[in-house]
């Protein structure tokens, strides 16, 4: 079990108890330790789904210009990037999440010595890793593309996507680190304002380059990097110019071993989770494209369509996380299994709503991303069996939230590695070999959804109870 309520460092070093209440309770911020969960847990989460839905439609720009204007061969070169990109990328993103946990447990116990530690090697941290993946990005676009059987027409276009759009990586993780620290002190609210303004400049610059210089998927990737240069400034601008806890000053800017060995314990399973979650996903991607660049760019519009809901969804995810690690640090054991089924239940409604919304929509939704029928239908082949399952993804995760947030990392590392990426793999090697169509692939999306849930569930009873017992 990787526990990580660090009592010691907790009572040993809380200095922030003389902080005042002024300099600790912003206006943006929230008070996860107290008062009705409901409505707080919508007003941190609806900015947060706000801000993630805003980002997907400007990335969904990238995906509706080159399908629009430059064809299917550049849609589906942009789309087959997707799950390569994330598996790359997510080992990274794992660190911010450990981060933001940390963060959300200092706040919550006023410890305002480990949060300046934390905030000035966090962001170091992210730039560090931002270039690590720059020269990852450069070597690995090429060999891995070829390697997943990306088709031969889509190929040199999807190199270049790739590489052009990992030139942005150090900027993408200084917002999300930044963003994370600010999320879990309750401020969801400015890297929406922050993620609308970079995002607008995004779609513009999509139809500049792309319309006015012809530079197809060259173009979507430069004002994608563009644009989150334009974030990242903005969220380092917020946290140099504030006041509160967490402010940030460069020239402070400083790795603490004790930080990074916390922010690492908690990351790394998290991003190893992520990464190797979307090993399955690239398999299935590889299986897609064996179907060819229609069924590739079908499915890529139905992947973008389907990413509405899971950031929706997401954004209660990270509530559960941030709530449940705020009040371990205020020592508020009362209130976690109430926040685990308030976020639950929430959840649960947040993805049938949606989910049903997109199925009876699926078509208008799908003609915005293409004009070609024969991509639509692969799309809509797709939504059919993940839209009206989907919310079975957003509880397991939010379980998993919990669990993070009570301090255990690598226990929902390996239930969700076992219940979804071996179990796809499996599926894939056996049943999908049996019967090689599209639905047998994705039928194992709900399948493995719902597996790993329950098993979530009977791991957070575990540790609570544990918790309650010793803590």
């Amino acid at each position: 079990m990787n526990s990580i309520f660090f009592h010691a460092e907790s009572t040993g070093n809380i200095i922030g108890a003389g902080i005042s209440s002024l300099a600790m309770k912003r206006s943006y911020e929230i008070d996860m330790c107290s008062g009705p969960l409901v409505p707080k847990v919508l007003q941190f989460a609806l900015p947060l789904m706000a801000s993630g839905i805003l980002q997907l439609l400007f990335n969904a720009a990238d995906i509706i210009v080159v399908g629009q204007f430059t064809g299917p061969q550049a849609m589906a070169a942009v789309g087959s990037t997707s799950s390569l990109n994330n598996l790359i990328v997510n080992i990274f993103l794992g660190l911010s999440i450990g981060s933001s946990v940390l963060m959300a447990r200092y706040y919550g116990a006023k410890d305002q010595k480990n949060i300046d530690e934390l905030v000035h090697t966090s962001i170091l941290l992210s730039i560090v890793c931002g270039f690590a993946l720059v020269v990852i990005g450069l070597i690995g676009a090429r060999p891995l593309l070829s390697l997943m059987g990306t088709p031969d027409d889509v190929l040199s276009q999807a190199v270049l996507y790739m590489s052009i759009v990992f030139l942005g990586m150090p900027a993408m993780l200084t917002y999300d680190f930044g963003a994370g620290i600010l999320r879990a002190v309750g401020d969801t609210r400015r890297p929406l304002i922050y993620l609308l303004t970079s995002g607008i400049i995004n779609v513009c610059l999509n139809l500049f380059f792309v319309l006015v210089f012809g530079l197809g998927v060259a173009g979507v990737a430069l004002a994608t990097i563009i644009s989150q240069y334009i974030s990242a400034f903005l969220v380092v601008r917020c946290m140099m110019k504030s006041n509160a806890a967490y402010r940030l000053d460069p020239r402070r800017l400083k790795i603490y071993s004790s930080k990074l060995r916390l922010i690492m314990k908690i990351g790394i399973p998290a991003g190893v989770q992520g990464a190797l979650f979307n090993i399955s996903n690239v398999l299935i991607q590889s299986s897609i494209n064996t179907f060819g660049s229609i069924a590739v760019a079908g499915n890529t519009a139905g992947v973008n369509l389907e990413g509405f809901i899971y950031t929706a969804m997401n954004s209660i995810y990270q509530a559960s996380t941030s709530f449940t690690s705020q009040n371990i640090g205020a020592g508020k054991k009362e209130r976690i299994v109430p926040i685990f089924i308030v976020c639950t239940v929430i959840v649960a409604l947040v993805g049938i709503i949606l989910g049903s919304l997109g199925l009876i929509f699926g078509n208008q939704l799908l003609s915005i991303y293409t004009s070609d029928p024969e991509v639509a239908s692969y799309g809509m082949g797709r939504m059919k069996v993940i839209f009206p399952t989907y919310f079975f993804d957003g509880m397991m995760d939010t379980a998993c939230g919990s669990i993070r947030g009570l301090g255990y990392s690598l226990l929902p590392t390996i239930v969700t590695l076992t219940g979804v990426c071996l179990f796809r793999i499996i599926w894939i090697m056996t049943v999908y070999r049996l019967s090689p169509t599209l639905f047998t692939l994705y039928l194992s999306y709900p399948i493995t959804w719902i597996i790993t849930f329950i098993s979530h569930v009977i791991c957070f009873t575990v540790i609570y109870r544990k918790y309650r017992k010793n803590g």
